[in-house]
């Protein structure tokens, strides 16, 4: 029997980590930092996609440690507590950031960043205990249609601050939001069981993880949606957190009208979560992830084009549909291949594989964009990752064919 109050409390996670994602990762800092804080938008590109880079290759070397600490620590909420914490203290620290302090503000964001990300490695491995397989895509998928709640609130939020420019006000609503609306999954998660020492567990989790990745690896089908995963999910990176530079510096959208296109994305990813919700556990998650390829293959090659803000608000809210669904699918997909057990170290691969994969879009955007002068020819890149994805991921065979 499913428990209710855990499954709410663990989508209640996607919502407190929403507001991050939204205003810090993908909107209202992205376009402060390169407008507000570089001296020019090439040089602020540049240090974002570097940023946001740095932060996910630490989280891919470091996440199969933090799985084995999870796994065989038997700590997993208090490693979760630590990070959001940590998290909160980060995005606090962007109060003090003035014009100018492009490298501050670059070690904070990988800060800041790295930490959120690292959490996530924890609140993910709770999937697979307290949700039996046949409900993985439906839970999933609830998370981030809570989640996207979260973010269009948060973005609200941020758009009262901009029109009184008391953008320092949105870096600590931010930290407390985050605090605040992580309390019921340290509540209601199962309780931790200490089993060994810290560097002990972290050691046994590298060499596990290590163990288990070779093992995964020697699956063909797994091996393929790995490569399929890392690819597309390199886009989809790329794409979150360079999509509202993109409208602010190519566009011209101003920083309220960026908070607005993004209010709309997020109420159609809200949609578009729990539209796919059940689709992935009757249809598959794969074919789920495949349609929502097609969706970004289609709005990546309709931005390269546009030129109006009319237009790339249509876009941007096709491209919503296929934002939570691409995520909720590919973790509900992934988690089937589980083995009981073992789920920390199974999603500290997982982790490790998708953070793997930011750590190339994001810097290949904001060279390509300082290089070119233009941000249109970084699009072109992202339109290659999605259909490399897409075909290799169509080739996969497994129970879901």
């Amino acid at each position: 029997m499913l428990n209710k109050k855990q499954i709410l409390s663990w989508c209640f996670f996607d919502f407190a980590t929403s507001s991050y994602s939204a205003v810090i990762a993908s909107v209202i800092f992205p376009v402060y930092y390169v407008t507000q804080i570089a001296s020019d938008p090439g040089t602020g590109d540049l240090w974002w996609g570097r940023a946001i880079s740095l932060s996910m290759l630490l989280v891919a070397m470091l996440s199969p440690y933090l799985g084995g600490i999870a796994d065989y620590g038997g700590i997993r909420k208090r490693m979760l507590a630590f990070f959001v914490i940590l998290t909160a203290f980060a995005v606090a620290s962007l109060e003090g950031l003035e014009k100018g302090d492009v490298i501050e503000g670059f070690v904070i964001i990988v800060l800041a960043n790295f930490s959120i990300e690292a959490a996530i490695v924890f609140y993910n491995s709770f999937l697979p205990i307290i949700v039996p397989k046949e409900y993985f895509g439906r839970v999933s998928s609830w998370g981030f249609g809570i989640g996207y709640i979260g973010s269009i609130l948060s973005l609200l939020v941020g758009l009262y601050f901009i029109g009184k420019k008391q953008y320092e006000l949105i870096w600590i609503y931010v930290s407390v939001f985050l605090v605040i609306f992580s309390i019921p999954i340290f509540l209601n998660m199962p309780a931790d069981e200490r089993k060994s020492s810290f560097l002990g567990s972290a050691y046994k989790g590298m060499k596990y993880i290590v163990k288990k990745f070779l093992e995964l690896w020697k699956k063909k089908p797994l091996r393929k949606f790995f490569i399929a995963y890392f690819l597309y999910m390199d886009g989809v990176n790329t794409v979150i957190v360079f999509s509202g530079i993109y409208a602010s510096v190519t566009l011209g959208f101003k920083p309220m009208e960026v908070v607005l296109v993004f209010i709309v994305v997020q109420f159609t990813a809200f949609v578009g979560a729990f539209v796919f919700a059940k689709a992935s556990d009757i249809w598959g998650a794969k074919k789920v992830i495949l349609i929502s390829l097609i969706i970004w293959i289609a709005v990546c090659i309709t931005a390269f084009f546009v030129t109006s803000k009319i237009a790339f608000f249509v876009v941007a809210s096709i491209a919503g549909t296929g934002l939570g669904t691409i995520q909720a699918a590919s973790r509900a997909y992934f988690s089937k291949f589980i083995p009981a057990g073992s789920e920390a170290e199974s999603f500290g691969v997982y982790s490790m594989i998708g953070k793997t994969s930011a750590i190339l879009g994001p810097a290949l955007f904001g060279e390509i964009s300082n290089l070119a002068g233009s941000q249109r020819p970084a699009i072109l890149i992202v339109t290659l990752l999605f259909l490399a994805g897409f075909f290799i991921l169509k080739g996969v065979k497994n129970d879901e064919n």
